[in-house]
């Protein structure tokens, strides 16, 4: 499976976009960037990618008016994300202001979502000693 690593300067338009609020952590991902709140991830970088996870109203509508792309690895996308358009990378500005309105739709939509609980930490090996 092929990871694509974001550039420096994807990550910088990444970090442009995602909403500005105290609950939104943004952190490294398999070289890329998932932004969450409340352990939820709600938009992602793969590549040169943005990712936002929507309401289903919200992503048909994206994906019905735009030429959204699957999210994740070819082999398998991620269930649940939207891709937003690759031509938006390239037109500048008024399209970052548009690729910062859906991953703040994402972001209301996802913070409404329960917590993630956190995963219960892994149980060691115990260790068998040889009585003789």
């Amino acid at each position: 499976m092929e990871m694509p690593k974001a550039s420096d300067a994807d990550k910088e338009r990444f970090r442009s976009i995602v909403p500005d609020h105290p609950d939104v952590v943004v952190k490294p991902m398999f070289g890329n960037l998932g932004a969450f709140v409340n352990g939820n991830m709600f938009a992602g970088l793969f590549g040169s990618t943005v990712g936002v996870k929507l309401s289903e109203d919200d992503r048909v509508l994206l994906e019905s008016s735009e030429r959204t792309l699957p999210f994740g690895p070819a082999e398998r996308p991620m269930a649940g994300y939207s891709g937003l358009p690759e031509m938006w990378n390239e037109e500048g500005d008024g399209d970052d202001a548009r690729a910062k309105a859906w991953v703040t739709k994402a972001y209301e939509y996802v913070a409404t979502l329960p917590p993630k609980e956190p995963k219960a930490p892994r149980a060691k090996a115990a260790k068998t000693s040889s009585g003789g």
